[in-house]
Protein backbone atom coordinates (compact mmCIF):
# COMPACT_ATOMS: atom_id res chain seq x y z
CA UNK A 1 0.00 0.00 0.00
CA UNK A 2 1.22 3.49 -0.86
CA UNK A 3 1.46 5.35 2.47
CA UNK A 4 0.49 8.60 0.73
CA UNK A 5 -2.86 7.15 -0.38
CA UNK A 6 -5.86 7.74 1.91
CA UNK A 7 -7.10 4.68 3.77
CA UNK A 8 -10.54 3.48 2.76
CA UNK A 9 -13.03 1.83 5.11
CA UNK A 10 -16.40 0.20 4.63
CA UNK A 11 -19.44 2.45 5.01
CA UNK A 12 -20.99 0.24 7.72
CA UNK A 13 -18.64 1.56 10.39
CA UNK A 14 -20.67 3.57 12.92
CA UNK A 15 -18.00 5.67 14.61
CA UNK A 16 -16.65 9.09 13.70
CA UNK A 17 -13.87 9.09 11.12
CA UNK A 18 -11.67 12.20 10.89
CA UNK A 19 -8.89 12.81 8.39
CA UNK A 20 -5.91 15.13 8.83
CA UNK A 21 -7.15 15.93 12.32
CA UNK A 22 -5.43 18.52 14.53
CA UNK A 23 -4.46 16.56 17.64
CA UNK A 24 -4.33 19.72 19.78
CA UNK A 25 -8.10 19.21 20.04
CA UNK A 26 -7.60 15.84 21.71
CA UNK A 27 -4.49 16.37 23.85
CA UNK A 28 -4.61 17.93 27.32
CA UNK A 29 -1.67 20.23 26.45
CA UNK A 30 -3.83 21.69 23.67
CA UNK A 31 -0.86 21.50 21.32
CA UNK A 32 0.43 19.21 18.62
CA UNK A 33 0.43 18.30 14.96
CA UNK A 34 -2.10 16.53 12.78
CA UNK A 35 -2.88 12.83 12.58
CA UNK A 36 -3.57 11.32 9.17
CA UNK A 37 -6.60 9.48 10.48
CA UNK A 38 -8.51 9.59 13.77
CA UNK A 39 -11.37 7.27 14.68
CA UNK A 40 -13.81 7.46 17.59
CA UNK A 41 -15.57 4.06 17.71
CA UNK A 42 -19.28 3.87 18.46
CA UNK A 43 -18.83 0.83 20.71
CA UNK A 44 -16.67 -2.25 21.15
CA UNK A 45 -18.18 -4.14 18.20
CA UNK A 46 -17.58 -1.12 15.98
CA UNK A 47 -13.98 -0.93 17.21
CA UNK A 48 -13.48 -4.60 16.35
CA UNK A 49 -14.68 -4.02 12.80
CA UNK A 50 -12.50 -0.95 12.39
CA UNK A 51 -9.34 -2.63 13.70
CA UNK A 52 -9.81 -5.51 11.28
CA UNK A 53 -9.65 -3.07 8.35
CA UNK A 54 -6.52 -1.11 9.27
CA UNK A 55 -3.64 -2.03 6.94
CA UNK A 56 -0.92 -3.98 8.76
CA UNK A 57 1.77 -1.46 7.80
CA UNK A 58 -0.05 1.45 9.46
CA UNK A 59 0.95 2.36 13.02
CA UNK A 60 -1.94 2.47 15.49
CA UNK A 61 -2.09 4.50 18.68
CA UNK A 62 -4.91 4.44 21.27
CA UNK A 63 -5.61 7.73 23.07
CA UNK A 64 -7.88 8.39 26.03
CA UNK A 65 -8.04 11.90 27.43
CA UNK A 66 -4.74 12.78 25.78
CA UNK A 67 -2.85 13.36 29.01
CA UNK A 68 0.86 12.44 28.97
CA UNK A 69 0.67 12.39 25.18
CA UNK A 70 1.94 14.62 22.38
CA UNK A 71 2.02 14.54 18.57
CA UNK A 72 4.95 16.41 17.03
CA UNK A 73 4.25 19.32 14.68
CA UNK A 74 5.34 17.24 11.68
CA UNK A 75 2.28 15.05 12.20
CA UNK A 76 1.55 11.35 12.63
CA UNK A 77 1.07 9.25 9.49
CA UNK A 78 -0.90 6.55 11.24
CA UNK A 79 -4.19 5.85 12.96
CA UNK A 80 -5.29 7.38 16.27
CA UNK A 81 -8.15 5.62 18.05
CA UNK A 82 -9.97 7.88 20.49
CA UNK A 83 -11.15 5.76 23.41
CA UNK A 84 -12.53 8.37 25.81
CA UNK A 85 -16.22 7.67 26.33
CA UNK A 86 -18.24 9.88 28.67
CA UNK A 87 -20.97 7.22 28.68
CA UNK A 88 -18.62 4.29 29.13
CA UNK A 89 -19.87 1.29 31.07
CA UNK A 90 -19.03 0.65 34.70
CA UNK A 91 -20.62 -2.09 36.78
CA UNK A 92 -20.06 -4.44 39.65
CA UNK A 93 -19.24 -7.97 38.52
CA UNK A 94 -19.41 -10.29 41.50
CA UNK A 95 -16.84 -8.90 43.92
CA UNK A 96 -15.04 -6.98 41.15
CA UNK A 97 -15.59 -3.57 39.57
CA UNK A 98 -15.70 -3.60 35.78
CA UNK A 99 -14.84 -0.53 33.70
CA UNK A 100 -14.44 0.03 30.00
CA UNK A 101 -11.05 1.47 29.04
CA UNK A 102 -12.54 4.75 27.85
CA UNK A 103 -13.96 5.71 31.26
CA UNK A 104 -12.11 8.50 33.08
CA UNK A 105 -10.25 7.20 36.13
CA UNK A 106 -11.89 9.68 38.56
CA UNK A 107 -15.32 8.33 37.54
CA UNK A 108 -14.23 4.84 38.54
CA UNK A 109 -13.04 6.15 41.90
CA UNK A 110 -16.45 7.72 42.56
CA UNK A 111 -18.33 4.66 41.29
CA UNK A 112 -16.37 2.36 43.59
CA UNK A 113 -16.91 4.64 46.59
CA UNK A 114 -20.65 4.85 45.90
CA UNK A 115 -20.76 1.05 45.98
CA UNK A 116 -18.93 0.90 49.32
CA UNK A 117 -15.58 -0.20 47.93
CA UNK A 118 -12.35 1.22 49.36
CA UNK A 119 -8.93 1.39 47.74
CA UNK A 120 -10.02 3.07 44.50
CA UNK A 121 -9.71 6.60 45.84
CA UNK A 122 -6.26 7.18 44.33
CA UNK A 123 -7.78 6.84 40.84
CA UNK A 124 -9.42 10.24 41.38
CA UNK A 125 -5.97 11.80 41.08
CA UNK A 126 -5.13 10.23 37.71
CA UNK A 127 -6.00 12.66 34.87
CA UNK A 128 -6.79 10.10 32.20
CA UNK A 129 -8.84 7.07 31.30
CA UNK A 130 -8.60 3.57 32.72
CA UNK A 131 -7.04 2.40 29.45
CA UNK A 132 -4.28 4.97 29.73
CA UNK A 133 -3.78 4.18 33.41
CA UNK A 134 -3.35 0.50 32.53
CA UNK A 135 -0.94 1.24 29.67
CA UNK A 136 1.50 3.18 31.86
CA UNK A 137 0.66 1.71 35.28
CA UNK A 138 -0.30 5.20 36.38
CA UNK A 139 -0.36 5.97 40.05
CA UNK A 140 -0.41 8.57 42.80
CA UNK A 141 -0.67 8.86 46.56
CA UNK A 142 1.27 5.65 47.09
CA UNK A 143 -0.82 3.38 44.84
CA UNK A 144 -0.57 2.16 41.24
CA UNK A 145 -3.25 1.05 38.80
CA UNK A 146 -2.09 -2.54 38.51
CA UNK A 147 -2.18 -2.89 42.32
CA UNK A 148 -5.96 -3.25 41.98
CA UNK A 149 -6.30 -5.03 38.61
CA UNK A 150 -7.60 -8.60 38.60
CA UNK A 151 -7.66 -9.10 34.83
CA UNK A 152 -8.16 -7.10 31.63
CA UNK A 153 -9.57 -7.33 28.14
CA UNK A 154 -7.49 -6.36 25.11
CA UNK A 155 -8.00 -6.08 21.38
CA UNK A 156 -5.43 -6.98 18.74
CA UNK A 157 -4.78 -5.57 15.27
CA UNK A 158 -7.22 -8.04 13.72
CA UNK A 159 -10.05 -6.91 16.03
CA UNK A 160 -9.97 -10.08 18.15
CA UNK A 161 -10.62 -9.70 21.89
CA UNK A 162 -8.47 -11.40 24.52
CA UNK A 163 -8.75 -11.91 28.28
CA UNK A 164 -5.39 -11.27 29.92
CA UNK A 165 -4.23 -11.92 33.47
CA UNK A 166 -1.76 -9.83 35.47
CA UNK A 167 0.82 -12.53 34.79
CA UNK A 168 0.59 -11.70 31.06
CA UNK A 169 2.37 -8.38 31.72
CA UNK A 170 5.69 -7.21 33.07
CA UNK A 171 4.80 -4.48 35.56
CA UNK A 172 7.03 -1.86 37.13
CA UNK A 173 6.92 1.77 38.23
CA UNK A 174 5.01 3.66 35.50
CA UNK A 175 5.54 0.74 33.16
CA UNK A 176 3.43 -2.03 31.69
CA UNK A 177 4.68 -4.36 28.98
CA UNK A 178 3.02 -7.52 27.61
CA UNK A 179 5.00 -10.75 27.95
CA UNK A 180 5.65 -12.09 25.43
CA UNK A 181 5.60 -8.93 23.31
CA UNK A 182 2.38 -8.48 21.34
CA UNK A 183 0.48 -5.56 19.84
CA UNK A 184 -2.73 -5.33 21.81
CA UNK A 185 -4.68 -2.44 23.30
CA UNK A 186 -6.75 -2.27 26.48
CA UNK A 187 -10.52 -2.23 26.16
CA UNK A 188 -11.65 -3.02 29.74
CA UNK A 189 -10.47 -3.92 33.23
CA UNK A 190 -11.82 -5.83 36.20
CA UNK A 191 -10.54 -4.38 39.47
CA UNK A 192 -10.60 -5.73 42.99
CA UNK A 193 -11.09 -3.38 45.93
CA UNK A 194 -11.77 -3.80 49.60
CA UNK A 195 -15.23 -3.45 51.10
CA UNK A 196 -15.63 -0.59 53.52
CA UNK A 197 -17.33 2.63 54.48
CA UNK A 198 -18.91 4.52 51.59
CA UNK A 199 -18.77 7.94 53.25
CA UNK A 200 -15.17 7.46 54.33
CA UNK A 201 -14.20 6.62 50.74
CA UNK A 202 -16.05 9.68 49.42
CA UNK A 203 -14.33 11.90 51.98
CA UNK A 204 -10.94 10.45 51.07
CA UNK A 205 -11.58 11.35 47.42
CA UNK A 206 -12.44 14.94 48.41
CA UNK A 207 -9.25 15.23 50.45
CA UNK A 208 -7.07 13.89 47.62
CA UNK A 209 -8.69 16.17 45.03
CA UNK A 210 -8.20 19.19 47.28
CA UNK A 211 -4.57 18.22 47.79
CA UNK A 212 -4.12 17.85 44.03
CA UNK A 213 -5.74 21.23 43.28
CA UNK A 214 -3.54 22.94 45.85
CA UNK A 215 -0.29 21.48 44.55
CA UNK A 216 -0.77 21.20 40.77
CA UNK A 217 -1.53 23.77 38.01
CA UNK A 218 -4.88 22.25 37.10
CA UNK A 219 -6.35 25.49 35.71
CA UNK A 220 -3.80 25.55 32.87
CA UNK A 221 -3.41 23.10 29.97
CA UNK A 222 -0.94 20.44 31.11
CA UNK A 223 -0.29 16.72 30.79
CA UNK A 224 0.30 15.77 34.41
CA UNK A 225 3.74 14.80 35.63
CA UNK A 226 6.30 15.00 32.83
CA UNK A 227 9.00 12.81 34.41
CA UNK A 228 9.00 9.72 36.58
CA UNK A 229 10.34 10.25 40.08
CA UNK A 230 13.85 8.78 40.35
CA UNK A 231 14.34 6.28 43.15
CA UNK A 232 14.58 8.06 46.48
CA UNK A 233 13.92 11.52 45.08
CA UNK A 234 11.38 13.66 43.26
CA UNK A 235 11.66 14.99 39.73
CA UNK A 236 10.00 18.26 40.78
CA UNK A 237 12.61 18.85 43.50
CA UNK A 238 15.47 18.28 41.07
CA UNK A 239 14.02 20.57 38.40
CA UNK A 240 13.28 23.28 40.94
CA UNK A 241 16.80 22.98 42.38
CA UNK A 242 18.11 23.76 38.91
CA UNK A 243 16.22 27.07 38.99
CA UNK A 244 13.83 26.06 36.23
CA UNK A 245 10.49 27.00 37.77
CA UNK A 246 8.84 29.37 35.28
CA UNK A 247 11.45 28.70 32.58
CA UNK A 248 9.78 29.11 29.18
CA UNK A 249 10.40 28.19 25.57
CA UNK A 250 7.97 29.77 23.15
CA UNK A 251 4.47 29.62 24.59
CA UNK A 252 5.15 26.72 26.97
CA UNK A 253 6.75 26.91 30.39
CA UNK A 254 7.68 24.86 33.43
CA UNK A 255 5.01 25.50 36.03
CA UNK A 256 5.77 27.80 38.94
CA UNK A 257 3.34 25.77 41.05
CA UNK A 258 4.82 22.32 40.39
CA UNK A 259 8.15 21.99 38.60
CA UNK A 260 7.35 18.55 37.16
CA UNK A 261 4.52 20.07 35.11
CA UNK A 262 4.82 21.86 31.80
CA UNK A 263 1.93 24.21 31.11
CA UNK A 264 0.60 25.89 27.97
CA UNK A 265 -1.08 28.95 29.52
CA UNK A 266 -2.40 30.72 26.42
CA UNK A 267 -2.60 27.60 24.26
CA UNK A 268 0.04 29.19 22.03
CA UNK A 269 2.83 26.77 22.89
CA UNK A 270 3.66 24.26 20.18
CA UNK A 271 4.57 20.60 20.49
CA UNK A 272 8.07 21.72 19.52
CA UNK A 273 8.17 24.16 22.46
CA UNK A 274 7.00 21.47 24.88
CA UNK A 275 9.44 18.85 23.65
CA UNK A 276 12.29 21.36 23.81
CA UNK A 277 11.38 22.12 27.44
CA UNK A 278 11.42 18.40 28.24
CA UNK A 279 14.88 18.04 26.70
CA UNK A 280 16.16 21.17 28.46
CA UNK A 281 14.93 20.13 31.90
CA UNK A 282 16.33 16.63 31.48
CA UNK A 283 19.73 17.88 30.26
CA UNK A 284 19.97 20.46 33.05
CA UNK A 285 19.20 17.94 35.78
CA UNK A 286 21.64 15.44 34.27
CA UNK A 287 24.42 18.04 34.16
CA UNK A 288 23.89 19.24 37.72
CA UNK A 289 22.95 16.04 39.54
CA UNK A 290 24.02 13.22 37.24
CA UNK A 291 20.45 11.88 37.25
CA UNK A 292 18.80 11.03 33.94
CA UNK A 293 15.11 11.78 34.36
CA UNK A 294 12.80 9.42 32.47
CA UNK A 295 9.84 11.09 30.72
CA UNK A 296 6.34 9.74 31.37
CA UNK A 297 5.10 11.51 28.26
CA UNK A 298 4.62 9.54 25.06
CA UNK A 299 5.69 11.60 22.03
CA UNK A 300 4.93 10.36 18.52
CA UNK A 301 5.06 11.67 14.98
CA UNK A 302 7.53 13.40 12.71
CA UNK A 303 9.77 16.11 14.10
CA UNK A 304 9.71 19.45 12.33
CA UNK A 305 12.92 21.01 11.10
CA UNK A 306 13.72 22.72 14.39
CA UNK A 307 13.82 19.39 16.24
CA UNK A 308 15.83 17.36 13.71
Amino acid sequence: MNMSEPMQFRSSLRGQLLRDERMARHVSWRAGGNATLVYAPADLADLQGFMAEIPAEREVCFVGLGSNFLVREGGFDGVIVLMHNTRGVMRTDGDLVYSEAGVASPKVARFAANHSYVGAEFLAGIPGTIGGALAMNAGCYGAETWDVVDHVQTIDRQGVLHSRARSDFYLAYRHCEPTPSREEFFTAAWMRFGVGDREAARERIKVLLTQRANSQPLTLPNAGSVFRNPEGDFAARLIEACGLRGFAIGGARISEKHANFIVNPKRQGSATDIEALIHHARATVLTRFGIALVPEVRIIGRANREMR
